[in-house]
């Protein structure tokens, strides 16, 4: 029928024909692909389907503090599977914090073997003086450890954290970097707008999208407290003539030309808020159940009319209290019969719903259902492969973590410490590449743990002896240790032992 017409209209309006030939050709192109599929608007599935979209500013920055809000009242008890995903990403990525082992190109500087493993020790020993000591942080409150895990949380919660390294003296420690933790609300626009030309949520950038400061509030934006001479101070990211780092700011990025972060929790906020109410619900429920709750159906009594044997013309009603005890026998008055509630609980589907609604959660999350419950019910091959998968997504935070706030704070102390000559490193001045060398560093944190040991200590040995790992990397893993630490340390308990077992035959002798 379409063709007639068209050659009808060809034949009367060549052009006319042309231009419809050409329309129907482009509608084949727009409903192809994924326009006939996931972008079709004329699909049964497809035509409810309302949706949004816009820049890195309108699908997130501008949604930022409600998120956050509704992130932090989530693992603060709104939700107990969202206080869960927070703090076992955080016992695992950080656990009681990253240690670093200098491990230093000694060829390319000029050391042999001996002296960098000797520099390496000296440097972790003037290391551990400052970052042991509560000294390290402003607050003087944790030390560098305790300090990742509290930067590390609230880095998940919130979506970002930032830290300043400014220097202040203190009484009997030689270096003077601080640690200055700031919370993702206290780094806003200096007018409290969503907008600003070239700041985007306190962030500022250049025309090249080159971040140059920071505009940090000197106070809690949500707070109730008002102290005197409230200011949001622009902060330059680097120093302007030493090119020195003022302000690090960890998050991770899901958009290009995104400057704030998202909490781990956003995608999972709603269902986690609503799996809250429903658990309340049936523990409610539960509750109720427990009390034995019973109902008092009172018959409506006939009352004389006002006026009629009563001068204030006021009824006096009998004040009578039932209550449920145990074993109790309750007498009821006239008119009155008791109805017993049964609410149907426990519920016998809650914990198969919970425990599908925790593996979507832990889905979007990277963490498996067994590890976001606590709850390894399977056999040793699936226990194992949750734990690996998890695993996977744990070392990748790990090594943000270590790049974006242990590495630049290290780096920092380190230029102090040469500074200060407490520790010898020619070069490092005047070289930048000699300077990475000496600021070259692995962090290692807590391990997976063992759900079988001696199939983990059988796997380890065999991956050494055919060269797939080291004893260092194996000693890391298994326990957090060091292989170099651990074998001086037996070297100093077999000859003990030996100085015990000579000490003991000489005793034996003596005694014959």
């Amino acid at each position: 029928m379409l063709k007639l017409i068209d050659k009808a209209i060809g034949i009367f309006s060549p052009q006319a024909a042309l231009n419809r030939t050409l329309a129907r050709k482009k509608l084949e192109i727009l409903n192809s692909g994924y326009g006939n599929y996931g972008a079709s608007h004329t699909r049964k599935a497809s035509k409810g389907w309302r949706h949004g979209g816009g820049s890195h500013k309108e699908d997130i920055e501008d949604h930022l503090p409600t998120l956050r809000e509704r992130s932090r009242d989530s693992y603060m008890g709104g939700a107990p599977i969202a206080t869960s995903a927070l703090k076992t990403t955080r016992t695992n990525v950080v656990g009681s914090g990253l240690k670093p082992r200098p491990n230093i190109d000694s060829e390319f500087i000029g050391l042999t073997e001996e002296q960098a493993m000797k520099w390496e020790r000296d440097t972790m020993r003037e290391f551990s003086l400052w970052a042991e000591s509560t000294a390290c942080d402003m607050e003087r409150i944790n030390n560098f450890y305790e300090l990742q895990q509290l930067a590390f949380l609230s880095w998940i919660m919130n979506g970002d954290v930032f830290a300043l390294l400014p220097y202040k003296p203190r009484p009997q420690m030689p270096y003077d970097l601080r640690i200055q933790l700031i919370e993702a609300d206290r780094v806003c626009n200096p007018t409290f707008s969503t907008y600003e030309s070239n700041i985007i949520q306190g962030v500022e950038c250049d025309t090249d999208g080159e971040i140059v400061a920071y505009h940090i509030a000197n106070y809690h934006p949500l707070s109730s407290m008002n102290p005197n001479g409230r200011e949001i101070k622009r902060v330059r990211a680097y120093g302007e003539k030493t090119g020195r780092r003022n302000v690090i700011h960890c998050m991770e990025s899901e958009r290009v030309g995104q400057r704030r972060g998202v909490p781990l929790l956003a995608p999972v906020i709603e269902t986690l808020k609503q799996l809250g109410r429903y658990t309340d619900a049936e523990l409610m429920a539960a509750v109720v159940s427990g009390m034995y709750t019973v109902f008092i159906e009172t018959q409506t009594i006939d009352q004389k009319p006002l006026g009629e044997d009563n001068e204030e013309n006021t009824y006096e009603e009998e004040e009578s209290e039932i209550a449920l005890g145990s074993g109790a026998v309750v007498a009821l008055a006239p008119g009155e019969k008791a109805s017993f509630a049964n609410p149907g609980r426990p519920n016998t589907a809650f914990e198969g719903f919970v425990n599908a609604m925790a593996r979507q959660i832990g889905a979007a999350l990277e963490i498996p259902p067994e590890i976001l419950l606590k709850q390894f019910t399977n056999n040793y091959s699936a226990s194992r492969g949750a734990l690996l998968e998890a695993w996977k997504m744990f070392r990748m935070r790990r090594t943000w973590l270590a790049n974006d706030f242990c590495q630049p704070i290290y780096e920092e102390w380190l230029t102090e410490a040469v500074a200060k000559g407490r520790i010898y490193a020619p070069g490092f001045f005047s070289d930048p590449l000699i300077r990475k060398v000496y600021c070259e560093c692995d962090w290692c944190g807590p391990s997976p743990g063992q759900l079988d040991p001696v199939k983990e200590a059988n796997a380890a040995t065999i991956r050494v002896e055919q060269g797939f790992s080291t004893r260092q990397q194996e000693t890391i893993e298994m326990n957090g240790g060091d292989f170099f630490d651990n074998n001086r340390q037996r070297i100093r308990e077999e000859k003990a032992r030996k100085e015990l077992s000579m000490v003991t035959v000489i005793k034996e002798k003596g005694s014959e």
